[in-house]
């Protein structure tokens, strides 16, 4: 079984990734590796949030590994908050307070295209490889839904009539952001 370091804090990203790459690879985590290191994210854009966690990790410990970074954009606020998803409602950030943030500053606009896009970058000893993963949608009016986390509350996948927090972990690992971005991931290290 492969063994791959998935450089992140986040314990819903990684029972995400571990749900779409398990069986076939083990997956590693900052906290196997007894890394607690605040990893900046100062990039302008995903790629290079993920390229920084990825490339810290990687000079750290030595070790080939993989980061991801993941947006929401928004059509009618200019693509924000973008790299800033995170911490888009500033000091008091977490993910109540910035979907309440998105739907305040959309109120009553019309326009409530958005996607999701993640960026994974692998870094294998000199080698380093960028898969991109997006799903377009819309924000909702208000948040629908328990599951998920993040903006899962707001965001419909097109072709739906559900928010990703209204769906099972099963159905939304077929379809997310994340999900397309891990099978470009797991195709490329079958080759």
């Amino acid at each position: 079984m492969k063994k791959l370091v998935f450089a992140t804090n986040n314990a819903h990203k990684l029972a995400e990734v571990k749900a779409i790459l398990e069986p076939g690879f083990s997956i590693i985590s900052l906290a196997d590796l007894d890394c607690e290191d605040d990893i900046p994210e100062t990039g302008e854009t995903l790629e290079k949030n993920a390229f920084l966690k990825a490339n810290y990790i990687h000079t750290k410990f030595g070790i080939d590994c993989f980061a991801d970074d993941t947006g929401l954009e928004v059509e009618a606020l200019d693509g924000e908050p973008g790299i800033f998803s995170a911490r888009y409602a500033g000091d008091n950030h977490n993910s109540y307070n910035n979907m309440c943030k998105v739907l305040k500053l959309l109120g009553n606009s019309q326009n409530r295209k958005a996607c999701f896009r993640t960026v994974i970058t692998l870094i294998q000893g000199e080698e380093t490889k960028f898969f991109e993963g997006r799903i377009d949608g819309a924000i909702t009016i208000q948040p629908r839904g328990k599951s998920g986390f993040g903006y899962d509350p707001i965001f419909v996948p097109d072709g739906y009539v559900v928010s990703f927090a209204q769906l099972s972990a099963e159905e939304k690992n077929q379809i997310s952001h994340r999900a397309l971005a891990v099978k470009k991931l797991v195709a490329y290290l079958q080759h």
